[in-house]
């Protein structure tokens, strides 16, 4: 990101800005296996077929997925697949720091327990 105009930077900004919704990112992982209808990814994403159009719409703008009409039904596919690389890099990443929580939850507990039973 190290000199780039600020024209960029807002593209950037916008591109993470329709990753930070939940719905969006549940239609990325059911495009994953390949191409579907606006209202398999309804079903899928247990959400309203126009609620899913919109969001679609706004993937589309951003360049990741590809809308395609045929007939009565208008079908999605990735267009950007190198997305799923970036939330596979951000998933490990929250995992860890998940873990690390944990670890840091399980080692007061055992100190608590600890300091219990040397005061009793």
């Amino acid at each position: 990101m190290q000199d780039l105009p600020p024209e960029a930077l807002q593209q950037i900004a916008a591109y993470f800005q329709v990753l930070a919704e939940p719905t969006r990112l549940r239609l990325l992982n059911a495009l994953r296996d390949g191409e579907r209808n606006v209202g398999d990814l309804a079903a899928l994403c247990g959400s309203t077929p126009a609620n899913v159009s919109r969001h679609l719409s706004q993937l589309a703008k951003q360049g990741l997925v590809e809308r395609e009409g045929r007939g009565n039904s208008v079908y999605y596919r990735m267009a950007d697949a190198s997305v799923y690389a970036l939330c596979d890099l951000v998933c490990g990443n929250i995992a860890r720091r998940f873990e690390r929580d944990v670890q840091a939850r399980e080692l007061f507990r055992e100190a608590r327990a600890s300091g219990r039973a040397k005061a009793g």
